[in-house]
């Protein structure tokens, strides 16, 4: 009985503990591949938080092609140790390969996830705010733009209704619905 009344909070802080800090570690890849502006204050602290453990693996694993696979391996590692603690709790085994292997369509997830929140909160920032700044709003815009801007050329803002957001929050969700669940199947994930 103790076992499972210590599980779910156990797990619940391995989640909260490691996503958050993957979570940081898949914005700075991310800000850095969209060349989001890092004199934001919101950019220096993902920068701090996120180069302790960077820097020595950046000694062993270089870039490839302007892509930090640091931060990659970094995210990967994050995510499989998490899945690890987690299964371990759970009494599923303490093996770390499977943990290596089902972290993937995880971090995927988490990947799309990190854009359907982006886009969300910009357009809830733009209904509450509009024209406002905050840093967040800076770095929020270099982060969807990529998406948002060909999704404008698209369906061009209708009335000054701009529905690109929901072009691209459809698209990202059917994409996630699509893409996740045969990668979780080939790989065996429990967490579905």
């Amino acid at each position: 009985m103790d076992g499972s009344y210590l599980t779910n909070p156990l797990v619940f802080l391995v989640q909260v503990i490691f996503g958050a800090f993957t979570l940081v570690v898949m914005l700075r890849f991310l800000l850095q591949l969209v060349k989001a502006d890092f004199y934001n204050p919101v950019s220096q602290f993902v920068v701090k938080v996120t180069t302790p453990p960077l820097r020595p693996l950046r000694r062993m694993i270089p870039g490839i092609a302007g892509l930090d696979v640091a931060s990659i391996i970094l995210m990967w590692l994050l995510k499989s140790l998490e899945l690890a603690l987690i299964m371990m709790i759970g009494g599923l085994g303490t093996s770390l390969l499977p943990a290596l292997i089902w972290s993937i369509p995880e971090l995927i997830s988490l990947f799309i996830n990190v854009f359907l929140f982006a886009i969300l909160i910009q357009v809830i920032i733009s209904w509450v705010n509009p024209g406002g700044y905050n840093p967040v709003i800076g770095l929020l815009n270099s982060l969807t733009e990529p998406l948002l801007g060909p999704a404008r050329r698209i369906v061009p803002p209708i009335s000054g209704l701009d529905l690109s957001p929901m072009l691209v929050m459809i698209g990202l969700v059917l994409l996630k619905m699509l893409l996740l669940p045969p990668i979780q199947l080939l790989v065996g994930s429990p967490f579905r």
